[in-house]
């Protein structure tokens, strides 16, 4: 089996968005002096679908979320060239390729997002061709069904998010993370309202399910330090990314600071970068996305580093691709799952291009043992709600 053709398409949203909203979440702009919508950098309101095509007929499918437009111009003019003609299943050696090759420019960010479309499609592709599962040629089933927490509650009025909450329990969910929607800038009385907002959560929820908390890069060390020890009360399972990507020192510090475990990875990237987060002892929980961090082969190697440090891996967004790496080893206790709603930040518009996603079932969910590949087809139901870009 040959890889004939790359074929990457950007799928960008033109339909219903739900609008911003003041405090919605905390994020690494909130510290810079702006107007309007700190959010909107963050937010991801397109796709970029790569299709690999082989000389056998199979069609492996990949996605990457980050910057889909300088995403595909990378697919196209620097990584398509290096996989033509090779077979799928010398995937390390087509890693190593692609990674080598744009090390002078790339290395972490979107061209390693890039890198990740590719190698998931590549998986796919051996999958499809094996006829099995992607979990079954990773390891296999570790678990009867994955765990899942519902991952939304951003910042609004506080009966609102208590209502979110409850809806989540009444779906069988014993885990959820809410946002933080104040951060520095907002002085003390922004620390007040970060506070009540997890107070109403556990009135919700109690203290017999889990609950975390993210801030999305929007503190700073001095901020975290000081709002920490009034969090721990609280019990939060962890408390995810509270200061920027590249503070690894600030994490570290953090995570020797208080009883609640730092967690973060989504903004990593390589197994190299999360030997050194482990080094440094800087996270007690990872949080890689597949789509972002290099890849199944990347990712299958920090799975394997972070059982070796007994740090859990808990992916960032749920989605297939995250879901086939927690299935099939046991440094992954549980998945993210963002419930299916309006196009707002953008996860969920993986559920607008993509169909195959199991739907949770009293907070769990299984993947098909009979299902080749990574188990997902492209969607054609709104397709009148995107503009393409071929």
């Amino acid at each position: 089996m040959k890889i004939t053709n790359v074929r990457a398409r950007t799928f960008e949203w033109k339909g219903h968005t739900v609008p911003p909203q003041a405090n919605f979440c905390s994020n690494a702009m909130d510290q810079l002096w702006d107007r309007g919508d700190s959010m909107g950098t963050f937010r991801f309101h397109g796709w970029t679908v790569v299709e690999v095509e082989t000389d056998t007929g199979l069609v492996g499918i990949g996605n990457v979320a980050l910057a889909p437009r300088i995403a595909k111009a990378i697919i196209d003019q620097y990584l398509t060239p290096l996989v033509l003609g090779h077979d799928p299943f010398d995937y390390e050696y087509l890693w190593q390729r692609m990674y080598r090759s744009t090390h002078a420019w790339g290395r972490k960010g979107v061209a390693m997002a890039a890198i990740s479309a590719i190698d998931i499609a590549l998986w796919d592709l051996m999958g499809k061709e094996t006829n099995k599962p992607v979990f079954k040629l990773l390891g296999g089933r570790t678990k009867e069904k994955i765990p899942c927490y519902a991952s939304k509650l951003y910042r609004t009025d506080l009966k609102e998010m208590q209502d979110e909450a409850q809806k989540y329990l009444d779906q069988g969910f014993t885990s959820m993370k809410m946002r933080f929607g104040y951060g520095p800038k907002d002085g003390t009385q922004g620390v007040r309202e970060n506070l009540k907002s997890v107070e109403a959560i556990r009135e919700v929820i109690g203290y017999d399910n889990d609950l975390m908390l993210e801030c999305y890069m929007g503190w700073n060390l001095e901020y975290a330090k000081r709002i920490l020890p009034k969090l721990e009360k609280y019990e939060p399972r962890w408390l995810e990314e509270p200061v920027i990507a590249d503070d690894i020192d600030g994490y570290a510090e953090l995570n020797q600071l208080t009883s609640i475990p730092i967690s973060g990875g989504e903004h990593e990237y390589t197994s190299y970068g999360f030997k050194q987060l482990l080094d440094k002892r800087a996270v007690s929980v990872i949080q890689y996305d597949t789509n972002r961090v290099g890849g199944i082969t990347a990712a299958h190697k920090i799975n394997a580093i972070a059982e070796a440090y007994s740090v859990p891996v808990i992916p960032h967004a749920g989605q297939m691709h995250n879901y086939h790496l927690t299935m099939s080893t046991l440094a992954s206790p549980m998945s993210e799952y963002f419930p299916v709603h309006d196009v707002e930040v953008g996860n969920e518009l993986f559920y607008y291009i993509f169909e195959g996603d199991p739907e949770p079932e009293n907070g769990f969910i299984d993947l098909d043992d009979n299902k080749p590949g990574l188990g997902l087809t492209l969607s054609d139901r709104y397709l009148d709600q995107f503009n393409i870009i071929e």
